[in-house]
């Protein structure tokens, strides 16, 4: 698996993905990203993204809307790409690999991202998921991902600007997690936010070694993890920014 940075996150100031009127497609892309998004969903399933929901999603959700227009025309390559504030959007492998965990069993009623960046992500999670929280530590990041979901009128997401190593405690317990940023191991208080059942995604590990995990809460103080495939996140950090 790729390289797949993105950003940290923080705790409550919470805002709805307002609706808006559709944006323009990227110039130069036009019509042709439905064909360029096929081609990247038949990469996924020759590499393991088989869930059907996380195909249609990743189908339905332009990629080129989520980066910078200069770098439109490499969207659906499998690359992660700059957004800024030295994140990136992950590769779409990586995006589709964490979801498929996450989903794994069932589909979650609750969700909580840690680390939005651009948007994508939350964007496919909102998609395969009941209610999705996404919290972001960079306010121009988080800013940015409203501008760039707004045309989705993801009525089941919502954005927060804070400390994601916080959670959101007045918004759990969480069926899911996904965290989108490395960190040797995760806090014990954003783990109790978990609903028992639940499953945490998360890279963690030394900055040049970390593992996609899967941390599930079997009981109220009992969690169990697997270790799959070798990435690179950039750091989850604590504070806003």
């Amino acid at each position: 698996m790729g390289r797949l940075p993105e950003a940290s996150a923080k705790a409550p100031a919470a805002s709805r993905a307002a609706p808006a009127a559709s944006a323009p497609p990227a110039q130069g892309l036009g019509m042709t990203s439905a064909r360029l998004r096929e081609r990247m969903v038949s990469r996924l399933m020759d590499n393991g993204v088989r869930d059907a929901n996380v195909l249609a999603a990743m189908r339905r959700v332009a990629r080129h809307d989520f980066v910078d227009e200069g770098l439109a025309s490499r969207a659906y390559e499998d690359s992660a790409l700059p957004i800024g504030f030295e994140q990136t959007i992950s590769q779409p492998l990586v995006v589709g690999l964490m979801t498929q965990m996450l989903l794994d069993g069932g589909k979650p009623a609750r969700v909580l991202e840690v680390g939005t960046g651009c948007g994508y992500q939350a964007a496919i999670l909102a998609c395969c998921c009941g209610e999705v929280f996404s919290v972001e530590r960079i306010r121009a990041l988080h800013e940015r991902a409203r501008q760039n979901l707004r045309p989705l009128r993801l009525a089941n997401l919502r954005l927060v600007f804070g400390d994601g190593l916080a959670g959101i405690a007045d918004s759990a317990p969480f069926d899911g997690m996904l965290i989108a940023a490395g960190a040797a191991d995760l806090p014990q208080s954003l783990l109790d936010q978990l609903a028992i059942g639940g499953r945490a995604i998360a890279p963690l590990g030394a900055a040049d070694r970390q593992s996609l995990c899967i941390i599930r809460r079997e009981t109220a103080g009992s969690f169990r993890r697997t270790v799959h495939d070798a990435v690179r996140f950039v750091p989850l950090l604590p504070g806003v920014s």
